[in-house]
């Protein structure tokens, strides 16, 4: 068997696997999109629930979900870089420094159910913040930060080793070097890790069950230490609790929160393309 033949079928086998990842993917998408479209109309995305949240729409869980999340990219996006900074450019390499890296591959595995349990611990009952937006952006920010330290190390590693030594041999300081020459190169990684952490906080159920999610919440929430409606448990919700409910009112709810997913990503990665081509 020749070279040709082998990458042949390599590459066969390549696109076979990403025909198994891509195609069931779009067909979820398309099933939504065919089920859920008839429900979208500016009653539906701005009003308040009604009739036993069997109708109405679905505002406050849009205004819930969007706290949330920014939130926790606000606690999670400065800690996680600047933990990746000290650990990439400052820390030296020993055993300690070994034990923290596996940690936080051990933490970006780790189910979503134990960060709403340690949220529910630690935020609502320890520091008694009560069931609130607080408590869940702190969850969500937590259970993001391993996503955000690996990719921000890693796009700090992508960053060529002659542009610190050209730095250094100019008479720059670490972090001069760091701020300069490192972090502008390595910002388009960056901003990969912030776009997986807003598709991963904007989806996840179980932590806000236990720190923050309310069934219903008459009004939109006034303080951080309130309450609030989130797109995830409101479709966890009406898809399990609530008895007669329209499909496309369930396939709906689920296409905003897919829709505002996807609008948050293609907004990143448009930014972090020009962002990408106007550094190089």
């Amino acid at each position: 068997m020749n070279v040709q033949i082998k990458q042949k079928i390599g590459f066969g086998v390549l696109f076979a696997a990403t025909l198994l990842v891509v195609v069931p993917i779009v067909a979820i998408i398309g099933l939504i999109i065919t089920k859920g479209w008839s429900a979208i109309s500016w009653e539906f995305l701005f009003s308040m629930p009604k009739d036993g949240m069997r109708a109405g729409g679905v505002f406050p869980a849009i205004v819930g979900t969007f706290y949330l999340v920014s939130g926790a990219i606000l606690f999670s996006l400065p800690i996680g870089v600047m933990a990746a900074i000290y650990l990439n450019e400052y820390a030296k390499d020993n055993a300690l420094t070994r034990l923290i890296n596996l940690a936080i591959i051990n933490l970006a595995g780790v189910s979503s159910v134990v960060y709403g349990l340690f949220g529910l611990s630690l935020f609502v009952v320890f520091f008694k913040f009560g069931v609130s937006i607080i408590s869940g952006s702190l969850t969500l920010g937590i259970m993001t930060l391993p996503v955000i330290i690996t990719t921000t190390r890693e796009a700090l590693r992508a960053v060529p080793k002659s542009f610190r030594q050209v730095s250094f041999s100019l008479g720059a300081t670490r972090w001069q070097t760091v701020r300069h020459s490192v972090l502008p190169f390595a910002l388009p990684g960056i901003l990969t890790g912030a776009i997986l952490s807003i598709g991963r906080a904007a989806g996840e159920t179980a932590p806000i069950l236990f720190t923050v999610a309310a069934f219903y919440v008459p009004d939109l929430p006034k303080s951080p230490f309130d309450q609030t409606m989130a797109l995830p448990y409101h479709l966890y919700i009406i898809s399990t609790q609530i008895p007669n409910i329209r499909e496309d009112y369930r396939y709906g709810t689920a296409l905003v929160l897919v829709g505002l997913v996807l609008i948050v990503n293609i907004s990143a990665t448009i930014v972090r393309a020009r962002y990408r081509r106007k550094k190089w």
